[in-house]
């Protein structure tokens, strides 16, 4: 079997541009994953590229990769690698040539094991060397397309969304302290908070930044959290007052919990956001009782007090008595279940406040029959 990358070895020119350079080093990936994952051809299935291939890939693109390598003085350690390897896989092949007696089995085992681990190294230096060009590009256009308004440049504005989203993939796939420290010194963090808050940009582009902070969270949180709780971030998502900007708050408060409520609370924010309950659009309805149970699970008592005096208790049992679905269905027990089960409150607080709650429900009722009906749910317990 062939590699998948192996059309890239005829491509290659010593002077091709920095796009073939790319594909010439994740082909170079490719093979060391392969190989990294079967260093030993015994253990070859249906499934697995074989080792022989990928050897044989890796020295190819070894031979033609030479003058990236002598280039590109961060790619030294990577040429030391595939050195190393190339010497290391000649002398597997002679051990392999004297196939019997205990010493030729114990060098070849040793020999898979280094095979796999160099094949494991060379695949972690070029994806570093990815990392490093993939973020220098990305701060680049960040910083160039936070100079101009893009709502009239629909091709500048689908380059930046794509850039961004492929950021999101990448530290999507788990943390990397190489690529955090290249985040860092790059500043894409504030880079990203910029195109957030600057309402020149379109939605699309908008969210997408916020998808990518909320990313960065999940990434590391002790890191970009309190970068988070600093910025402007929860009022550029209450501005864009969109279902997708409404979800990254949910998304940042189950993440960051209580610190994050505070902000909204300070911020006197959480007005705007039990307004969303009277949204005309159904959808941004919904996903703001999402956010709303979020804080009844997350917030301190500041923050209850404050969605109760902007008249939360009253929208909750109007999108019950005139809402259908599960979104909307016992809406007020499930924000009463989100207090008595939360990590918000003590105690004492949730008894007071789950009182208070009842004395709203009697009050934002059109009949006596609904009061009942929705404190009996409340007293009783409703699944959040």
């Amino acid at each position: 079997m062939k590699p998948a990358t192996q059309p890239f070895i005829s491509k290659f020119n010593p002077k091709t541009d920095s796009q073939q350079v790319l594909h010439i080093l994740k082909a170079l990936k490719q093979a060391s994953h392969n190989l990294h994952q079967n260093p030993n051809p015994s253990q070859t299935d249906n499934n697995t590229v074989s080792s022989e291939s990928a050897i044989k890939a890796l020295l190819e693109l070894e031979h033609e990769s030479e003058s990236i390598l002598c280039n590109d003085p961060h790619l030294v350690t990577l040429s030391t690698h595939l050195t190393a390897l190339k010497t290391l896989i000649e002398h597997s092949c002679n051990a392999q040539q004297r196939k019997h007696g205990l010493r030729s089995f114990i060098t070849r085992r040793v020999n898979s094991h280094e095979v796999s681990r160099l094949a494991g190294a060379i695949e972690s230096e070029i994806q570093a060397w990815i990392d490093r060009e993939f973020i220098k590009t990305l701060t680049q256009t960040l910083v160039h397309t936070g100079s101009v308004t893009v709502e009239s440049d629909t091709k500048q504005e689908l380059v930046l969304i794509d850039l961004i989203e492929e950021f999101e993939e990448r530290i999507g796939r788990g943390f990397d302290r190489k690529l955090q420290d290249l985040i860092l010194r790059s500043k894409v963090f504030t880079k990203l908070e910029s195109i957030l808050c600057e309402r020149s940009f379109s939605n699309a582009v908008r969210e997408a930044s916020a998808f990518a902070i909320a990313e960065l969270i999940r990434f590391n949180k002790d890191v970009f959290v309190g970068q988070v709780l600093i910025s402007k971030t929860v009022c550029a998502l209450i501005s864009l007052a969109s279902v997708r900007s409404i979800q990254i708050l949910c998304t940042l408060i189950r993440s960051i919990k209580s610190p994050i409520v505070d902000e909204i609370v300070s911020g006197d924010i959480i007005p705007k956001l039990v307004g969303f309950l009277t949204s005309d659009e159904v959808s941004i309805r919904a996903v703001a009782v999402n956010c709303v149970l979020e804080i009844g699970y997350f917030g301190r008592k500041e923050a209850i007090d404050a969605m109760l005096e902007a008249d939360l208790v009253k929208r909750l049992v109007e999108l019950q008595r005139c809402e259908k679905g599960d979104v909307f269905g016992s809406c007020v027990a499930r924000f009463a279940v989100q207090l008595e089960v939360g990590e918000g409150l003590r105690q004492r607080e949730k008894r007071e406040l789950k009182q208070e709650v009842l004395k709203r429900v009697r009050e934002a009722s059109v009949c006596e029959a609904e009061a009942a009906t929705i404190i009996a749910e409340v007293l009783w317990g409703a699944s959040p």
